[in-house]
């Protein structure tokens, strides 16, 4: 597993498309509102980048047909905007969202709640998919392990009774969108590789109200819950520095 690190010079870099990641997703906050499709998301999402003269990290990757990714309710990732996806009071989306800067990309995912009220398990459910990413990121250091990452988010998701997807996993990041090493959800602390200074990974809980079965449906993207449960996704682009994790696109 050939993990490349980085320089504080790259790290720069890449924090400037962690910012338009962030600022694009903040903008799409603001539009998810009853009535509104996934698709007009998306075509948001393709006016901030060109607004900041950056490229789509996702649009082309393996042949995924946009910029943007919208998982509602019961869809954990993948799922591809569309004019006929009309968002109601009470839905959650996940807007998972990358952009490449300068060859550097950046990568984040939000979950947010469509209307002024949801139902108070699915409020419960993102606020521990959340504190589960904090958790994780509280971990990284030097000398830490990526199985130190997943414990911590499997310790805060499982003690809330809510399950932590096992199919898909966070990854490093720089030049390419997916670069070793693998960072998995769940796992035993200690174990696992170690982390070292210059290291940039994605994490990204990825979390169940139910089992943490998925599949994926028949456009070869969309993965949903097996059960049907709700799921929710937060994601960050983490630097390792020599004094602690230092948050890309926060």
């Amino acid at each position: 597993m050939a993990v490349v690190l980085k320089s504080p010079q790259e790290i720069e870099k890449m924090r400037v498309a962690g910012q338009v990641v962030r600022e694009i997703l903040e903008l799409l906050r603001s539009q998810v509102k009853p009535g509104a499709t996934t698709l007009d998301l998306e075509k948001a999402a393709e006016a901030g980048l060109r607004e900041r003269g950056a490229k789509a990290a996702f649009k082309g990757y393996h042949g995924y047909p946009c910029v943007l990714c919208a998982s509602v309710n019961s869809e954990v990732v993948h799922g591809i905007p569309s004019r006929k996806r009309v968002l109601k009071e009470g839905d959650i989306v996940s807007l998972d969202f990358g952009a490449v800067v300068d060859g550097y990309f950046g990568d984040s995912a939000i979950t947010v709640a469509v209307g002024a009220k949801i139902a108070p398990e699915t409020e419960r459910l993102l606020r521990v998919t959340e504190a589960s990413l904090q958790s994780a990121i509280a971990v990284v250091k030097p000398g830490a392990t990526l199985g130190d990452i997943g414990a911590a988010v499997q310790g805060v998701v499982e003690a809330e009774g809510f399950s932590v997807v096992r199919d898909f996993v966070g990854h490093g990041i720089g030049v390419h969108m997916h670069e070793d090493p693998q960072v998995p959800n769940f796992g035993e602390a200690g174990h696992g590789m170690k982390l070292r200074a210059g290291m940039v990974i994605a994490i990204e809980p990825m979390v169940n109200a139910g089992k943490p079965d998925v599949r994926v449906l028949k456009d070869g993207w969309t993965a949903v819950t097996d059960d049907g449960s709700m799921s929710a996704h937060f994601e960050h682009t983490v630097a390792v520095t020599p004094t602690g994790a230092r948050v890309l696109t926060e």
